[in-house]
């Protein structure tokens, strides 16, 4: 392993949330990771210095050359027992729409419509989503409709009650929530709502102040906006508008 693909590889690992590494040995060395700071403008962060104490050969990588999303699916199998998740679970929801699009939404995690069906954003608030997408691209002129974009989630399992996923449980889901991006190497991603912002940004700032510019996640470059559940509220009509905002400056960078 190159320095380059080493530095790539711990960076991956940090993205995750992952801060010790451990040698594949009787006796493991925990190797401390440095934080990440919140990124707040398009340029990205520097890849991190190689850590001390780790030997290249036992780093495992996550996303490996070639990587597809069918591969994927066939890793986390029929019936994921990771985490607490999959107690309550009907179906895991993989994920739904073009394998090669350009441009990935990413939801915090599955409801109860979506439990049933297997499917991301089938629901009041994937209803609202898609006519979100086909609307505002119909009216900017962009012939695109939901079927081309990919749509997924933090974590693949419904939490109980609807309630927000937990940070081991989006940890352990992180994985494959990164490789499919890996995979799909989409020209750019829309984060909805502060969960999936927070997953994917490693920041604990909310929507309200990461949303109207671009960040970046792996250098691509990506769009913070509310989730359509919150949108759903009556009260929420400035955060409407907004959203409307952030959709269409998202669909004209990828499509224009």
């Amino acid at each position: 392993m190159t320095r380059d693909e080493l530095r790539q590889a711990l960076s991956f690992y940090k993205d995750l949330g992952i801060t010790d590494l451990y040698q594949v040995e009787a006796r493991a060395q925990a190797v401390a990771g440095p934080a990440q700071a919140p990124e707040r403008e398009i340029e990205a962060a520097a890849p991190p210095a190689a850590a001390p104490g780790i030997a290249p050969e036992m780093l495992i990588p996550l996303a490996a050359p070639g990587d597809t999303l069918e591969k994927i699916q066939q890793d986390i199998g029929p019936d994921c027992r990771r985490c607490r998740l999959c107690e309550q679970r009907s179906k895991i929801v993989f994920g739904v729409g073009n394998p090669q699009a350009r441009l990935v939404f990413v939801g915090e995690g599955p409801g109860a419509d979506e439990d049933a069906q297997g499917i991301p954003f089938v629901g009041r608030a994937g209803q609202l989503l898609t006519q979100m997408i086909d609307n505002t691209a119909a009216k900017e002129g962009i012939p695109i409709r939901r079927a081309d974009v990919y749509i997924c989630n933090v974590v693949k399992c419904r939490p109980p009650e609807n309630r927000t996923p937990l940070p081991d449980e989006m940890e352990i889901c992180g994985e494959y929530l990164f490789r499919q991006l890996m995979a799909i190497q989409p020209k750019a991603i829309c984060a909805l709502g502060s969960t999936a912002a927070k997953a994917l940004l490693a920041t604990k700032d909310g929507v309200t102040r990461l949303r109207g510019r671009w960040h970046k996640w792996r250098d691509i470059p990506m769009i913070v906006t509310y989730h359509p559940s919150y949108l759903l509220r009556p009260y929420n009509q400035n955060a409407k508008r907004e959203a409307w905002e952030d959709l269409k400056k998202v669909l004209h960078f990828v499509y224009d």
